[in-house]
């Protein structure tokens, strides 16, 4: 379960970092650190505060197929960045567009860690 958790972290902070270096109004400042305590900062603010959001929008993403999740956690990103002075988002359409890079590339990074963890 730790070593889930642990994967689960490094995939967030390598799309973090990722995600800085290919959307321009995105910039986290301070290197390998800071790309980790940003990905904490979102872990924890997902956890507390996304399971609430997500919740009270249910029927707003049942609506949408699901695409209203994006928009949560763009506005999750946008209060990390609120939290975490190294972190900055110039906007929101700048965080959704983050949001949805973040997930594809944590999950796909996720996937290929637990694969070819599976393996060993």
């Amino acid at each position: 379960m730790l070593k889930r958790f642990l994967l689960s972290w490094l995939s967030v902070a390598i799309a973090v970092a990722l995600t800085a270096w290919l959307l321009p109004g995105m910039d986290v400042d301070g290197g390998f650190l800071a790309v980790v305590l940003i990905a904490a900062v979102w872990g924890i603010i997902n956890a507390v505060l996304g399971t609430i959001l997500r919740v009270l929008s249910l029927p707003l993403t049942l609506m949408t197929l699901g695409l209203f999740s994006l928009v949560i956690n763009a506005i999750l990103l946008m209060i990390t960045a609120w939290i975490v002075d190294r972190l900055e988002v110039d906007n929101f359409f700048v965080a959704l567009v983050a949001a949805l890079i973040i997930s594809v590339v944590s999950t796909v990074v996720l996937a290929l860690f637990t694969r070819k963890t599976a393996r060993t």
